[in-house]
C-alpha cells in the first residue's frame, strides 16, 4: 500500500501537494472519530454513579454534548477539506495528464500507432485515467484511513486497557494477512481485466469504424463474434475478480467478527476478576462495535486499489514511449532545400527503402513517380519526421530533422494528404486549423483558391457547417479541397503533395490544377501523383521501384529513355481518363 500511494504520489505532478493534504485532513478526521468514544465514557460514568445511588452531574452531560458537538463539527470541516482536496486535485491531475499524453503523441513516431492499437490507446486516455480519477485517491484514503484509524484506536486501547488492546492488535494483524493475499490475488486477476477492457474498446472501434466493409461482404456475424468475444472475456475478467474476492472479503471481515466477539468475553471476565471497573466493562463493550468499522470495508477495496495500480502500469507504458524531439531544438532555419543523403528505413526487419539520396533546392519541386509499395509515401513522411530514418539523413535547410523539435519542423510544412482526415468541427475551424488565428475573409480567399467556395457557399449552414467525424459528411474530393485550402491558408515554405488530386473529378481538376499551382508558388515543393499531368513541369522526377531510385531527372530527359519512367506514362495514357496533355 505504501508502495502504491508513493507511485500514485509520483503521477500527481503539480497536485502533489493537494493530495498529501487530503491524507492529512484524513489522518485528523480519524482523530475526531474517537471523540464520540470519549463523549460515551463520559456519560457512563455519570449513569454508574446514579446507579450507586449518587446524583448524575449535569457537568457529565455537558461535558458529553461539548466533545460530541467537536467531533460532529471536527468530521464536517476535514471530511470537507479531504474531499474537496482530494476531488479537485484528481481532476487536475488526470486533466493534466490528458494534456501531456495528447502532447507526447504528437511527439511519437508513426510507427508507434502501427504498432499499438488504437482501442489500448485510447482505453488509456479514456477508461484507465477515468479509473484513477475517479477511484485512485478516494480508495487509498479509505484504505490508508481505515489502518490508520484502527491503529489509533487500538494505541489508545493499549494505555486504556492494555490486555484489550493486544487483542484488538491481534484481530488486526491477522485481517492484514489476509489483506496480504487478497493483495496477490489481485496482482493476478486485476492486469487481465485491464486487458479485456481495452481488448472491448479495440473490438468495438474496429467494429463501428469498418461497418462499411462489414455490410458490403456480409460479414455481419463473423465481425459480429469478435465483439460477442471481447464482451464474453470482459465478463468472464470480472466475474474471475469479483468472485474471488468475495470470498476472501467474506474471510476478511470474519476476522473482525471473531476479534470484535472476543473483547465482547474478555471485557466481562475481566470486571468478574476484578481487572476492570464496570465503567471500563461498559467503554469497552460498546468500542468493541466502533474499533473496526473505519477497516472492516476495506477489504472490499483490494481489488480495487490492485485496479489502480495496473492502471497506473498502463499509463507508465504510455508515457515511457521515447519521443522523437527530446533533444531538438527550436529551430527556424533561414532557407528550405531539402537534402535526402543515403537515406534506408524499414518498418520491420527488412528495408522499405534503400540508401536514397536527392537534393531539391529551395523554390523548385522534385516530382516522386513509382508503382504502389515503392515507397513514395514512405519518403515524404521521412521528411517530415513523421519517422526517423534508420541510415542516412534528411536536412531542412542545412539541418538534420533530427535537430528540430516537432513543432519547429512542421511549422515549415503544408501537407495535403491522400487519405483526408477532417476534424468533427466547422467548416471554417477545418480551413483554420493551419493558421488558427486567420480572418473569415482569409478563410474564404483560400477555399476560393481551392476552388471549394462555391459548394460551401452551397451547403444550409455554408462555413459555419460542421462536417462530422473525419469529414463524412462531404465526398472525397470536397475533402481534398478542404485540405488544399487549408494548406493555402497555412502558407508554410515548404509543401508535400501526396497525390493532391486523386479524388477529384475530371471537370474539377483543371480547376485544381491551377490552385495547386497557387499553393505552390515560391515554394519548395515534394509531390507524389499517378496523374501525369501534375508532374510534367517538375524541376527534377525521381523514379522509385522497390525501395531505391531507379531514374532521375527531368520529364524530358525521362521520356526519351527506355525505362520504367516512360513505361508508366504508357500505361496511363492507354487507362480511360489518362492522357499526359499540355496545360
Amino acid at each position: 500500500m505504501i508502495k502504491l500511494m508513493k507511485r500514485l504520489l509520483d503521477f500527481s505532478g503539480k497536485e502533489r501537494n493537494s493530495l498529501l493534504l487530503s491524507f492529512v485532513f484524513t489522518l485528523v478526521d480519524s482523530v475526531f472519530q474517537m471523540l464520540p468514544i470519549l463523549a460515551i465514557l463520559t456519560v457512563l460514568t455519570g449513569l454508574l454513579a446514579f446507579a450507586d445511588g449518587g446524583a448524575m452531574p449535569a457537568q457529565a452531560i455537558w461535558m458529553s454534548l461539548a466533545v460530541m458537538v467537536i467531533g460532529i463539527l471536527g468530521r464536517i470541516v476535514f471530511n470537507n477539506l479531504s474531499a474537496g482536496r482530494r476531488t479537485l486535485g484528481s481532476f487536475s491531475m488526470c486533466a493534466e495528464k490528458r494534456l501531456e499524453i495528447g502532447e507526447r503523441m504528437k511527439r511519437v513516431p508513426m510507427g508507434y500507432f502501427n504498432e499499438n492499437r488504437l482501442g489500448d490507446i485510447t482505453a488509456a486516455v479514456t477508461t484507465t485515467l477515468s479509473d484513477v480519477e475517479n477511484n485512485a485517491v478516494t480508495i487509498l484514503e479509505q484504505v490508508a484511513g481505515g489502518f490508520i484509524h484502527a491503529l489509533v484506536i487500538g494505541v489508545w486501547l493499549l494505555f486504556y486497557e492494555w490486555r484489550i488492546g493486544i487483542a484488538m492488535f491481534i484481530g488486526l494483524i491477522l485481517a492484514m494477512l489476509v489483506y496480504a493475499v487478497m493483495q496477490k490475488a489481485a496482482k493476478r486477476l486485476a492486469p487481465r481485466r485491464q486487458a479485456a477492457q481495452a481488448n472491448l474498446v479495440t473490438a468495438f472501434l474496429e467494429y463501428i469504424q469498418g461497418m462499411g466493409v462489414v455490410k458490403a461482404f456480409g460479414l455481419g456475424e463473423r465481425s459480429g463474434k469478435a465483439v460477442n468475444q471481447a464482451i464474453y472475456e470482459s465478463a468472464d475478467a470480472n466475474i474471475a475478480l469479483e468472485s474471488t474476492f468475495s470470498a476472501l472479503t467474506g474471510v476478511y471481515q470474519t476476522v473482525f467478527k471473531l476479534a470484535q466477539a472476543a473483547i465482547l468475553v474478555i471485557a466481562p471476565y475481566l470486571l468478574l476478576g476484578g481487572g476492570i471497573t464496570p465503567v471500563k466493562c461498559l467503554l469497552l463493550l460498546v468500542s468493541s462495535f466502533m474499533i473496526y468499522s473505519a477497516v472492516e470495508m476495506v477489504g472490499s477495496m483490494a481489488s480495487v486499489a490492485r485496479g489502480i495500480e495496473a492502471s497506473l502500469d498502463r499509463l507508465d507504458a504510455v508515457m515511457d514511449t521515447p519521443v522523437m524531439d527530446e533533444q531538438g531544438t527550436d529551430l527556424k532555419p533561414e532557407r528550405f532545400d531539402i537534402e535526402i543523403s543515403h537515406v534506408s528505413f524499414a518498418y520491420g526487419k527488412e528495408d522499405v527503402l534503400h540508401d536514397v539520396s536527392v537534393t531539391i533546392p529551395e523554390k523548385t519541386t522534385c516530382a516522386i513517380v513509382g508503382s504502389s509499395g515503392s515507397g513514395k509515401t514512405t519518403l515524404v513522411s521521412l521528411a517530415a519526421r513523421f519517422w526517423d530514418v534508420r541510415k542516412g539523413s534528411i536536412r531542412i535547410g542545412g539541418h538534420d530533422v533530427r535537430e528540430y523539435t516537432c513543432d519547429s519542423l512542421l511549422r515549415n510544412f503544408s501537407i495535403v494528404f491522400q487519405n483526408v482526415y477532417l476534424f468533427e468541427d466547422t467548416i471554417e475551424n477545418n480551413i483554420k486549423f493551419g493558421r488558427p488565428d486567420a480572418t473569415q475573409d482569409e478563410v474564404i480567399e483560400a477555399a476560393k483558391k481551392a476552388c471549394c467556395h462555391d459548394f460551401i457557399e452551397a451547403l444550409p449552414e455554408g462555413y459555419q457547417t460542421r462536417v462530422g467525424e473525419g469529414g463524412a459528411t462531404l465526398s472525397g474530393g470536397e475533402r481534398q479541397r478542404i485540405s488544399i485550402a487549408r494548406a493555402i491558408l497555412k502558407d508554410a515554405p515548404i509543401i508535400v503533395l501526396d497525390e493532391a488530386t486523386a479524388s477529384v473529378d475530371p471537370k474539377n481538376e483543371r480547376e485544381l490544377l491551377k490552385a495547386v499551382r497557387e499553393l505552390t508558388r515560391d515554394k519548395t515543393i515534394l509531390m507524389i501523383a499517378h496523374r501525369l499531368s501534375t508532374v510534367r513541369d517538375a524541376d527534377q522526377i525521381i523514379v522509385l521501384d522497390k525501395g531505391r531510385i531507379v531514374q532521375h531527372g527531368a520529364h524530358t530527359e525521362l521520356i526519351k529513355q527506355d525505362g520504367l519512367y516512360r513505361r508508366f506514362v504508357k500505361v496511363r495514357e492507354q487507362a480511360l481518363g489518362w492522357r499526359l496533355e499540355k496545360a
